[in-house]
C-alpha cells in the first residue's frame, strides 16, 4: 500500500489589514536575533477535530478558510515584522555589513491549504511520531537567512479525513517562543472575535511591543564581520532520528519534585527542574556513554524577566539563552535525581541581568551565529520551548486542539521539547529526538518509563 502524499490545493499571501506608519519602516535585528540566522524556522502546530455535525464538507473548510486569512490578516497588522522580508545592505569602503527586517515592500505572509487522506488516529496512535507530519509544515530545511526570499511567516493549513492540522512557520530570527506563542494566541482571539463581529476592535490580551532592546553601548543597525554569507551560513541535516511523545502527569510530576528537594533537602528546586534532572540521567544511561565522557543539559531560559529593568513579556523579537549544567557521566550516574536536579537549580539562578549582559558585551566584541553542529554535541540534552506557553487555548471554531506537533526543523540526538499536556493542570508532554538505538534503551530506562505514560488521549 502506497504512503499517502500531501496535495497543494492553493496557495496566496496575506498582507496587513491596516498597515501604519511604523509598519511600513525597517526593523533593527539585536544580538539575540542575528545569532539566530543560520538556525531552522520554529515549526509548531496544532491538530484539531472535524465537528462531527458537518453536512458540507467543502463549504466548511472554505468557511474556515476565509476566516482563517481575514483574522490573520488582522493579526498581521500588530505583528507586522512577520509580514516583511529580510535585507542585507554592504558596503566595501568603509566596510559595513547588517541584516535588517524590511517590513515594507513586501508580498506578505504565505498561506498554504493542503489535503492528506488519512485520519487523526494515523497521526496520533503509532508509538513515534509519524515523519509525514513534516509535511505539515512550509519551509522544509529553511535557515533564517532564507528570510531573504522566503516569508517570514508561513501557514500551512492541512485538511485531513477527520481533521484540520494548521502548522505554522516563523523565522527564528524575528522572534523566540514567547513571541511565537503570543502571535498564535492573538491569531486565535482575533479568530473567535469574528463570530459575534467585533475582530476589528477586539481588545488584545498581549499587544506585542516591537521596540528591540539593545545594550546601552550599542546602536544599530549591527555591523557584522562578514563580506558574504557563506561565511556563517551552514545547512544542518539531521541524522536518523525517532520521535516520541511521553506524557507526565502532574501527579508524577509532583513527585520527581517532591524526591528531588527531599534528597538535597531544600524546596528551591522547581518541577521543570526536577523533570529535566530525570531526563538528563535516562537519555545519558541510554547512550551509555563512557564514564569520563562529560555531558551537559542546557535548558531555554527567557531572559526577558531577568533583565534590569526586565522586558515585558510582550517584547516581540528573540530574548533568550541556553543556561547550562555540566559534569561528567560517572557523577551524574553515580549521585541520585536531586543532585542532578540542584546542578540545574544553580544553572538557572546564576542567569541574571550580569550574566545577560556580559553574553552580549562579549558576543558584540566578536560577533557569532549560532550552528547546531558547534552549539549541540553528542553528549548534550536540550530542553526547548515551555510547558508554560499557552498552546491548547487556541481555537479556531473546531473546539480545542487535540494535540501540538512540530515540524523537522531545530531537531537532533537529545533535542526534547516540552509542551503543556492536554488536560492541562500541571501535566507535560515531551517531544523526544534520538537516534534508534538510543530511543530503544531510553524504553527500557526503568526509572524514566516508570515516570511517563502513554501520551495519546480520547479525542
Amino acid at each position: 500500500m502506497s504512503t499517502p502524499t500531501v496535495r497543494r490545493i492553493s496557495e496566496c499571501f496575506v498582507k496587513p489589514q491596516r498597515p501604519t506608519e511604523v509598519s511600513n519602516q525597517i526593523c533593527n535585528l539585536t544580538p539575540w536575533d542575528i545569532a539566530m540566522l543560520s538556525v531552522h524556522y520554529i515549526q509548531k502546530g496544532l491538530l484539531f477535530k472535524k465537528p462531527t455535525t458537518l453536512i458540507d464538507q467543502q463549504d466548511f473548510i472554505e468557511n474556515l478558510l476565509d476566516k482563517l486569512k481575514h483574522s490573520l490578516s488582522l493579526t498581521l497588522s500588530h505583528f507586522y515584522p512577520l509580514a516583511g522580508r529580510l535585507v542585507t545592505h554592504k558596503t566595501q569602503d568603509p566596510h559595513s555589513y547588517s541584516v535588517f527586517v524590511d517590513c515594507n515592500n513586501t508580498r506578505g505572509a504565505r498561506f498554504i491549504h493542503t489535503t492528506l487522506d488519512i485520519t487523526i488516529s494515523d497521526i496520533l496512535s503509532p508509538v513515534d511520531v509519524p515523519p509525514i507530519v513534516q509535511s505539515f509544515f512550509d519551509h522544509d530545511r529553511a535557515v533564517n537567512h532564507d528570510g531573504h526570499t522566503m516569508p517570514l511567516l508561513s501557514i500551512q493549513v492541512t485538511e485531513l479525513m477527520d481533521g484540520v492540522f494548521i502548522g505554522c512557520s516563523m523565522n527564528h530570527t524575528i522572534g523566540d517562543g514567547t513571541s511565537y506563542w503570543n502571535f498564535f494566541n492573538t491569531w486565535s482571539e482575533i479568530f473567535q472575535a469574528q463570530a459575534q463581529g467585533h475582530e476589528y476592535d477586539v481588545p488584545i490580551s498581549h499587544q506585542p511591543i516591537h521596540n528591540r532592546w539593545f545594550p546601552n553601548d550599542c546602536s544599530p543597525p549591527i555591523n557584522l564581520p562578514f563580506k558574504h554569507h557563506d561565511e556563517f551560513i551552514s545547512r544542518f541535516e539531521a541524522p536518523l532520528l525517532r520521535e516520541r511523545i511521553f506524557h507526565l502527569s502532574a501527579e508524577s510530576i509532583a513527585k520527581l519534585k517532591a524526591k528531588a528537594n527531599s534528597e538535597c533537602n531544600t524546596t528551591k528546586i522547581s518541577s521543570f527542574q526536577s523533570l529535566s534532572a530525570l531526563v538528563w540521567r535516562s537519555i545519558t544511561r541510554a547512550r551509555s556513554l563512557p564514564y569520563d565522557q562529560r555531558t551537559s543539559c542546557k535548558l531555554a531560559a527567557n531572559n526577558r524577566s531577568r533583565m534590569e529593568p526586565p522586558l515585558p513579556q510582550e517584547y516581540f523579537g528573540n530574548s533568550i539563552h541556553a543556561v547550562s549544567a555540566e559534569t561528567t557521566t560517572r557523577e551524574l550516574l553515580e549521585n541520585n535525581l536531586g543532585w542532578a536536579a540542584w546542578e540545574l537549580h544553580l544553572a538557572v539562578a546564576n542567569h541574571n541581568d550580569r550574566v545577560v549582559l556580559q553574553f552580549l558585551q562579549q558576543w558584540l566584541q566578536s560577533p557569532f551565529i549560532y550552528h547546531h553542529g558547534r552549539f549541540f554535541d553528542p553528549c548534550c540534552v536540550m530542553m526547548g520551548s515551555s510547558p508554560r506557553f499557552n498552546v491548547y487555548g487556541n481555537e479556531f471554531g473546531m473546539g480545542k486542539a487535540v494535540a501540538a506537533r512540530s515540524g523537522y526543523a531545530n531537531k537532533f540526538d537529545g533535542k526534547v521539547t516540552s509542551y503543556p499536556g492536554h488536560e492541562g493542570g500541571g501535566s507535560i508532554d515531551l517531544e523526544v529526538c534520538l537516534s534508534p538505538d538510543n530511543m530503544s534503551a531510553l524504553e527500557s530506562d526503568v526509572e524514566f518509563m516508570n515516570a511517563v505514560s502513554a501520551s495519546n488521549h480520547l479525542y
